[in-house]
């Protein structure tokens, strides 16, 4: 066997365990997952209205309106997709934005729907246009026109559809065209949750994992969690890994801790990434401002890696600031890392595009 046969299979074995852990992973937040509303925590005005959305189509024996849900990444949109299918009675198809490239994908897709099915559209702001549009008719009037042919002899051939109900998931709602967003009959934006409600999912995780956790333990992994049930339960399972090596398996605030900052999370949720951005703001840029492409250069990121994990949580945390001339980091910033602002910044740049009229 030659090096470049070592180094393929390397690479494929290295594959492989990726996938399995991946899957696992997906496993073990399936398991996790409330399967009706009752089980859902948090987010209780979606909850309340949706719950009426859904009564109210049962008792008619008529199909569930369309609905569309925004929010961050890790806020429950995919397990209330589930939970919709699961109150209606019916069956779940998923998909993503981003596999519908083609008018004939989604044609696909919806042709072959059962009556009353739910069609869960991940990423639906990165649909193609041509989806798009065919889309509309669908949601509307449950029709599809299929294009046969090609050039003056194209043929618009209607194919009648069962109803079904669709389940939009996006991040940035204000990418979605207004005629496709005004064809949902009911929208709701998922908030971040507050750090008692996160205490109540890693408990219920916890229970569900059979991992011995103390209120203390939950209150602490909670406090690291950005906000979002996702990376609680993430970091659940990790500290449940260091709880059992190193210690007797109960998760208390003192392993809680310890454990997180193995894994570089620190008491206020940031991680790895997150300091990266902050210290090259404030140790090699003064504070700023500095552009997006320059700072995502400096920690060795992808500008879209910054823009879209990073820079949200710092944002919401006021630990960074948007400006027209660049990112600003805030006193907060400054305080967090425990560094010293130059003198010149108060009256320089980063401090008068932060704090200036």
């Amino acid at each position: 066997m030659n090096w470049d046969d070592t180094t393929d299979t390397g690479a494929e074995e290295e594959r492989l365990v990726g996938s399995v852990a991946d899957r696992e992973d997906q496993a073990v937040e399936a398991a996790l997952r409330p399967k009706d509303l009752g089980e859902f925590i948090g987010q209780e005005k979606v909850r309340e209205q949706l719950d009426l959305v859904l009564r109210a189509a049962r008792a008619r024996g008529a199909t569930a309106d369309h609905v569309l849900l925004s929010g961050a990444p890790g806020l429950g949109k995919t397990t209330l997709s589930m939970i919709i299918a699961a109150e209606m009675g019916a069956p779940i198809r998923i998909t993503s934005g981003p596999a519908i490239q083609h008018a004939g994908d989604l044609a696909a897709i919806l042709s072959s729907l059962q009556e009353g099915e739910v069609l869960f559209l991940d990423e639906i702001h990165r649909m193609s246009r041509p989806a798009e549009e065919m889309l509309y008719m669908a949601m509307e009037d449950f029709r599809v026109d299929v294009i046969v042919g090609k050039g003056p002899g194209a043929t618009a051939i209607p194919l009648e559809l069962p109803p079904f109900t669709l389940v939009g998931a996006t991040t940035r709602a204000g990418l979605l065209p207004p005629p496709l967003r005004d064809r949902f009959g009911f929208t709701a934006h998922m908030e971040f949750y507050e750090p008692a409600e996160l205490e109540r999912v890693v408990h219920r995780s916890a229970n569900l994992l059979d991992v011995e956790i103390d209120p203390a333990g939950a209150a602490e992994i909670a406090g690291r969690s950005r906000g979002t049930p996702r990376i609680a339960n993430r970091l659940l399972r990790r500290v449940r890994d260091y709880a059992q090596v190193k210690a007797d398996g109960l998760i208390t605030r003192e392993i809680a801790a310890a454990a997180l900052a193995v894994y570089e999370v620190d008491a206020r949720g940031l991680d790895r990434l997150d300091r990266a951005v902050l210290e090259a703001l404030l140790k090699l840029f003064g504070g700023g401002p500095v552009g997006l492409s320059t700072l995502a250069v400096a920690v060795g990121e992808e500008r879209e890696t910054v823009e879209e994990v990073a820079e949200p949580f710092l944002v919401r945390e006021g630990l960074l600031a948007r400006t027209p001339r660049g990112r600003v980091a805030t006193p907060a910033a400054w305080a967090h890392l425990g560094l010293t602002p130059p003198r010149s910044q108060g009256a320089g740049t980063g401090q008068q595009d932060l704090f200036g009229a």
